[in-house]
């Protein structure tokens, strides 16, 4: 029998604390948005009316605004503090059973699909959309105001930035919209259940995805699932909020996977090369900024020229049939809001800071084009290929941080492109960059309504305008650090315990991180 040296028992005991406190934090961190979803209709939820039968379903608490909005924030700084000790915890040699965490995964799952939609207003839109196109129209030349005019009574639910607004979403996505608006007839509610359902299996999908491919090493699996799988804040940004963004990293994460080889630099040859690129064009037709994979794909491909044009061949073959249907203003509507500028967005600390609170200066969107090009070569040269045998993965996950860290128009489930890809890579000071990041935006945009006057609507305003906003502006300070540095702290395996795998097995055994 071995020892354990004192020093060995107490990195184990650590190691068992870290695992022990990421499950807790992680479960309270659902518990509260659960709940928050359950209550119904609120200052999170948009509102609704309970269909006539069949789900969504909630019971009202009568919770007020105060109440929901900071718990929401502190779960989100909950879920934050708890894949970061999960992620130490497995870096430290830490194994829990993945079963019963991809059971407890699914559960929450469900539970979020059955219940409103949390935390925006999307789905709302989404359905509106859908029934615009049920009753013979396009969302792409009608806006909710023009439906409403019509009639359709159903328009009178449009969310108020959005009221006049025509959708930018890819033709692939407007039929998913239509398809659940044909399923959930006149009620908004059903409706928004069929488009949280979508997502859901999306999600699902990238689960099971992940835990295939990366089962063969038990740490960056189990790191996987927190980044992901068990990552509260993707949970509620994609499977409680019923983002259509979630539906579309599940297609562009397939179409950059199909792509493996045997050895790198290696032909993945023809076929794969159109599979993919058949898989990223559905991903761009749900969502355009999708096209991101398909350039990192692209260049994955640079020295194959067959392969490419095979590429080339599935994005077209994908695109071009749904866009033909769709119409031009399916394309021209993707330049209506190009200039749009987020509140959080991190330029913003520069004008506030010297007294500007007006309107968002002239020729912002030409700057960050320009600081996003920069910042594009830093990481597109400095990032390391840590995933050869996914030789896609590397150059989407630079362009998808480049693009994530400096375009003035982000929310938070935009980040789902860049913790799909992340999942692949081996721990690194990045992990931190990306989830702290991720933490403050997620606060951002906690609201499903505009806040009446008052202290509540200050606290957020000071939060959104200036700490987000300086968060967003540090985490890219971070990014290039990391890139000109080479700082990444990788760890190429995760560091194990000094302790004997028999050791090990008990404490594995004993830590259950659920979804």
């Amino acid at each position: 029998m071995i020892s354990m040296s004192n020093a060995d028992v107490r990195a184990s005991t650590v190691t068992r604390a870290l695992a022990w406190s990421a499950a807790a934090a992680i479960a309270l961190s659902l518990l509260i948005m659960v709940v928050v979803t359950a209550n119904g209709p609120s200052v999170s939820v948009p509102s609704l009316t309970h269909p006539a039968e069949g789900p969504p379903w909630w019971h009202s608490l009568h919770l007020r605004p105060a109440v929901i909005l900071l718990s929401l924030w502190a779960a989100a700084v909950l879920a934050t503090a708890g894949v970061t000790a999960g992620l130490v915890a497995i870096s430290r040699g830490a194994r829990p059973p993945v079963r019963p965490l991809l059971v407890g995964v699914f559960l929450v799952i469900t539970v979020f699909t059955v219940l409103p939609p949390g935390g925006s207003t999307d789905t709302v839109s989404y359905a509106i959309d859908g029934s615009i196109v049920v009753a013979g129209h396009s969302p792409y030349t009608m806006t909710p105001t023009e439906f409403l005019a019509t009639g359709a009574q159903i328009a009178r639910n449009s969310p108020g930035p959005w009221q006049n607004s025509l959708s930018d979403y890819g033709p692939l996505a407007t039929a998913s919209e239509w398809a659940a608006a044909e399923l959930g007839g006149n009620s908004l509610g059903r409706i928004t259940f069929w488009l949280k359902l979508y997502t859901s299996l999306a999600f699902g999908a990238v689960v099971l995805l992940l835990d295939r491919l990366l089962r063969a090493d038990p740490a960056m699996r189990l790191r996987g699932h927190l980044l992901w799988s068990a990552n509260p804040l993707m949970l509620w940004e994609i499977v409680a909020s019923g983002h259509i963004d979630g539906v579309a990293v599940a297609f562009g994460l397939a179409g950059i996977v199909v792509l493996r080889v045997a050895r790198p630099g290696a032909d993945p040859g023809l076929g794969r090369a159109f599979v993919s690129g058949l898989l990223v064009g559905v991903a761009i037709a749900v969502k355009s900024p999708f096209a991101l994979f398909a350039l990192g794909a692209g260049w994955a491909l640079r020295r194959h020229l067959a392969a490419l044009g095979s590429f080339a061949v599935g994005c077209l073959v994908a695109l071009a049939p749904p866009y033909l249907l769709a119409g031009r203003p399916a394309v021209t509507v993707l330049f209506l809001r190009a200039n749009e500028v987020a509140w959080d967005n991190l330029y913003q600390v520069f004008w506030r800071s010297v007294g500007y609170a007006g309107k968002d200066p002239a020729h912002l969107v030409t700057v960050a084009t320009i600081v996003f090009l920069i910042v594009a070569a830093i990481v597109c040269k400095r990032l390391p290929p840590r995933v050869p045998s996914l030789p896609a993965v590397t150059p989407s996950l630079a362009l998808i941080l480049a693009w994530t860290f400096t375009w003035p128009f982000q929310r938070p489930w935009y980040d789902v492109m860049i913790i799909a890809l992340l999942a692949f890579y081996p721990a690194s000071r990045l992990d931190w960059v990306v989830l702290i990041r991720l933490c403050f935006g997620a606060i951002s945009h906690m609201m499903a309504v505009v806040l009446p006057q008052g202290r509540l609507l200050a606290l957020q305003t000071l939060e959104a305008e200036w700490i987000t906003s300086i968060a967003r502006l540090l985490a890219l300070g971070a990014l290039i650090w990391l890139c000109v540095s080479g700082r990444w702290g990788w760890r190429s395996r995760p560091a194990e315990a000094s302790a004997t795998a028999a050791e090990l097995r008990p404490l594995a055994g004993g830590v259950d991180l659920p979804g």
